[in-house]
């Protein structure tokens, strides 16, 4: 079966119905995922000593697929057990090893995005409960047993957010870590209030900050969190900002979070592609990404020269054009997720993601998942569109490859474990 065949494209709109629930074949439709269906997988799921898993065992090599590898054990207190059901794929998953970044130790097991059935909790008092279905952003990328490429992993209860009954599973596979990292660029890098939010408000990040222990934070994220602008220098309610690689999932995130708190988007994108998708979610301006120098004028031309605010999530070069954008007199902000230019304009802070923060502080971790929760629940928070690869995990070489040849631009390709298990 060729990589393109086995893929296939799955909308998810506004408010899924428990169709997107289904898990398809290329042929017939299998029976609706149900909490009885969960409950026989849970009895029927011995916990094993071993399992199988993708290993990355040399850097610029391909996975390989292990099937006597050892289940992860629970180690520290709030963690829990989750058998993993759909993985979302991710740029670092084949940049890394071929790249040779971001890999801890030889072999390894990578990936970030899962979602998956909790089978141990805790304890009693824990937010989860054996059964609940979840996903997990896992942006702990330096402890294996939390990876994704693996029928089992581990998982803190404050670094999960339970998937109501609604929504697509493969769908949020594909949303954690870029939920965490467009809200943690929004909420702390740029502070963003969340709390004022009329439709599902979600936490004032700068006060839940605040309350930490600064000894217990990374000493290479503490700058940015706790160097926050005041009031005044904050983004409020009619404030512009501009995303340049807005048809990202995380730019697709970062646009939805910006217009719930009341800021206009600009959204740089290929816009014949993408436009429909962008306007539907809330922006207010579409940029064409392929004229750089006339996105530039555009941007300048809309904002009078006054933008404040940028978030870029393709690289150093555009970085450097979205830096153009901006008023340094004015205080501005730019945020670069993937680079930032080396050469630094007075009156620009300039910004990367505290990913750390989400898995070292548990008070922004939970107040993250839990406000994750209410989003899907009340369906404010429009998923991605997804590409769902089967084959499972001996599938995810070859949904690799489609990753890195860009066809999947604008969608993210999610691989189904459950169907496998």
């Amino acid at each position: 079966m060729s990589t393109t065949t086995c893929l296939q494209i799955e909308e998810i709109h506004r408010k899924p119905s428990t169709f997107h629930r289904k898990i398809f074949s290329e042929t017939t439709p299998k029976p609706l995922v149900t909490t009885t269906v969960k409950e026989e997988v849970i009895t029927q799921t011995p916990l094993q000593a071993k399992q199988r898993v993708l290993l990355l065992k040399a850097a610029r090599e391909q996975y390989t697929l292990v099937d006597d590898h050892h289940v992860p054990s629970i180690l520290h207190p709030g963690e829990f057990l989750v058998k993993v059901l759909a993985i979302g794929l991710n740029p670092i998953d084949w940049k890394g090893p071929a790249f040779n970044f971001g890999i801890p130790s030889l072999p390894w097991i990578n990936g970030r995005d899962l979602a998956g059935l909790v089978l141990q909790v805790p304890n009693e008092s824990s937010r989860l409960r054996v059964g609940d279905i979840v996903l997990v952003p896992s942006t702990d990328y330096r402890d294996i047993r939390k990876a994704a490429f693996q029928e089992y992993a581990i998982a803190t209860d404050f670094n999960a957010a339970r998937i109501p009954s609604s929504t697509s599973i493969h769908a949020s596979a594909s949303l954690g870590v870029a939920f965490v990292a467009a809200a943690l660029a929004l909420g702390v890098s740029f502070g963003v209030d969340f709390s004022r939010l009329t439709q599902s408000p979600g936490p004032n990040l700068v006060n839940v900050i605040s309350t930490l222990d600064k000894k217990n934070i990374p000493v290479d994220i503490q700058d940015e969190i706790f160097a926050i602008s005041s009031e005044s220098d904050r983004p409020q309610p009619g404030d512009w900002v501009a995303i340049w690689g807005a048809s990202t999932t995380t730019g697709l995130v970062a646009l939805q979070l910006a217009k719930l708190a009341g800021l206009r988007v600009i959204c740089v994108a290929d816009v014949a592609r993408h436009g429909a998708k962008l306007l539907q979610s809330g922006a207010d301006l579409l940029v064409d990404r392929r004229d750089t120098e006339r996105a530039v004028e555009i941007i300048r031309g809309v904002t009078g020269g006054k933008l404040r605010y940028a978030i870029d999530i393709v690289g150093k070069e555009t970085a450097m054009l979205l830096e153009r954008t901006l008023d340094p007199p004015n205080n501005a902000h730019l945020l670069g997720l993937t680079g930032l230019p080396k050469d630094r304009v007075p009156g620009i802070s300039y910004h990367t993601v505290p990913i750390k923060l989400f898995h070292t502080a548990p008070a922004v971790g939970e107040s993250l998942v839990t406000w994750l929760e209410s989003l899907l629940q009340s369906g404010v928070l429009t998923l991605p569109e997804i590409i769902r690869a089967e084959g499972g995990l001996e599938g995810i070489n070859a949904a690799l490859d489609v990753l890195r040849s860009g066809e999947a631009s604008g969608k993210r390709i999610v691989v189904d474990l459950e169907s496998h298990s």
